[in-house]
């Protein structure tokens, strides 16, 4: 007790940025992650699990502030001192695993894995603390052909959840490109030239003000906070934005088109031709395997914020457009993502390791396909409910379970220490279909009452005379105690066919 003499209570509430998941929201996820997992083993990738503590260090300069591990990541320092954070993505894990393991690895080495991630950001509106991803990655293969297999994937994954082509797309660019842009301009590799980088990733959401305000000296959200821009000269930024949006404009005709206006923007810089030379060989096997502009396209906007990647970086957006429960439009952009990092297993080897990959976010996507109508919705069926009418026939209750369990029917008994009355309210709650009663009549004529709770909801709607109820009571019959496991099945097959 405190002071007061007031027993404490903590206020029961989930933490800032985080949320709990109910029963439907589960099964939709692991029916999700079921179906990308079939496309990524398909592709031949292996599953692989990873610890969600990683020692700050190995996360090194990709944390957000390295001087600070506390900034970005969730961290403490252990009890010898050194930093742990949870893990910000799967893929500094990933490179962490590599190294630890590289020798008795078959290289390339490929692997898939999902779980949750955690980042000590600011949430808002769909942005969580905690999300789930799901990623599959290739390392140590050093032709971007492993990048192209990359997009295509994401292609297929999305139209196995049942996105179609034209309502999603898979937007591709090269890290390269950007430096021979900012190159010839005059920005130098360091911290203004990440923060372009930043300011252009940002196009789709913000537009061009909101980009040539990052390119300058900073902007300010609509909550008030401040983001200090790159510090641009206007001739500077100008070019930055005229590559981003003439870009834009060459999506709508071919990838071959998009490619001959940015060799124009990179001029002669080594980089940005290398970058160009990459995306012509990508763009022939997306052409060979049949993937077309409706699938994957090349966007000048394209960056990733993480300062990890070397090459070729993708997102997959959905085109998709809804209204939020207040009736504002919401445009999802993107769910998933991905890259080129070739430097990632090197800070622990000391030698270059290429390695590419994927990532599907789970969370953003199952957001997204619900606000769209379009979440596979919970087809499992709730339990039979047996009731527990007599504390000394326990046993009894037990054995019905065990049957309709046996038997392949969701089951359980009544654990709760109420009367009838409670019991039926608790059924209906659970949403059970059927309830097997055994009360002291039924035992001694060696019968089970079975209530068809679906049907009877039905039938009351249509049936206003309390006595024509009572005498036709069609949603309830008495069956010899041999039959239970048939009659159930019988009453299940009128409402769940499958169950039958």
């Amino acid at each position: 007790m405190n002071k007061s003499g007031k027993t404490f209570r903590p206020k029961a509430r989930v933490p800032k940025g985080l949320r709990d998941s109910s029963a439907g929201m589960v099964r939709a996820e692991a029916r999700m992650i079921a179906r990308i997992r079939e496309v990524y083993e398909r592709y031949g990738f292996d599953p692989l699990e990873t610890s969600a503590f990683e020692y700050a260090d190995a996360l090194g300069k990709f944390l957000p502030d390295e001087d600070r591990p506390n900034e970005g990541v969730f961290a403490f320092q252990d009890d010898d001192e050194q930093w742990l954070a949870l893990r910000y993505d799967l893929t500094a894990p990933l490179a962490r695993y590599v190294a630890e393991n590289y020798e008795s690895l078959p290289k390339p080495f490929r692997r898939y894995q999902t779980g949750p991630v955690w980042r000590n950001e600011k949430p808002g509106p769909g942005r969580f603390r905690q999300f789930t991803q799901f990623d599959a990655d290739t390392v140590a293969a050093p032709g971007v052909a492993a990048d192209a297999e990359m997009c295509m994937m994401g292609a297929d994954c999305l139209e196995a959840l049942g996105i179609a082509r034209g309502q999603y797309r898979i937007r591709v660019n090269n890290r390269k490109i950007l430096d021979g842009l900012l190159e010839t301009i005059g920005v130098e590799a360091g911290a203004v030239h990440g923060t372009v980088l930043r300011a252009i990733d940002k196009y789709d959401r913000l537009g061009r003000r909101g980009v040539e305000l990052l390119l300058g000296a900073g902007r300010k959200d609509e909550s008030g906070d401040f983001t200090r821009g790159a510090g641009l000269s206007d001739e500077q930024a100008a070019k930055v934005l005229d590559y981003v949006e003439s870009g834009v404009e060459a999506t709508q005709t071919n990838r071959t088109d998009v490619l001959e206006g940015w060799a124009r923007v990179v001029g002669e810089t080594v980089v940005g031709r290398e970058g160009i030379a990459e995306l012509a060989e990508m763009d022939a096997l997306f052409t060979a395997a049949g993937y077309g502009t409706d699938r994957i396209e090349f966007n000048s906007w394209i960056v990733r914020g993480l300062g990890y990647y070397t090459g070729p970086v993708f997102e997959s957006d959905l085109l998709l457009e809804t209204k939020d429960e207040k009736g504002n439009p919401v445009r999802f952009g993107s769910v998933g993502s991905g890259g080129r990092y070739d430097g990632l297993v090197e800070r622990f080897r000391g030698a270059k390791v290429p390695a590419t990959g994927f990532s599907i976010g789970v969370s953003r996507l199952q957001a997204a396909l619900e606000l769209l109508g379009r979440l596979d919705v919970d087809d499992v069926t709730p339990p039979v409910v047996v009731l527990t009418l007599d504390a000394n026939r326990m046993a009894d209750y037990q054995a019905m379970v065990s049957e309709l369990r046996q038997a392949g029917i969701r089951a359980e008994m009544y654990l709760g220490g109420s009367g009838m009355r409670a019991q039926m309210k608790y059924a209906d709650r659970r949403g059970s279909p059927v309830t097997v009663i055994e009360g002291e009549d039924e035992r001694a004529q060696g019968v089970v009452t079975l209530k068809d709770l679906i049907l009877g909801a039905e039938m009351s709607k249509e049936i206003e005379d309390n006595a024509e109820w009572r005498e036709g009571q069609p949603a309830q019959i008495s069956i010899p105690r041999g039959e239970l496991v048939a009659q159930v099945k019988a009453m299940l097959a009128r409402h769940h066919p499958h169950q039958a």
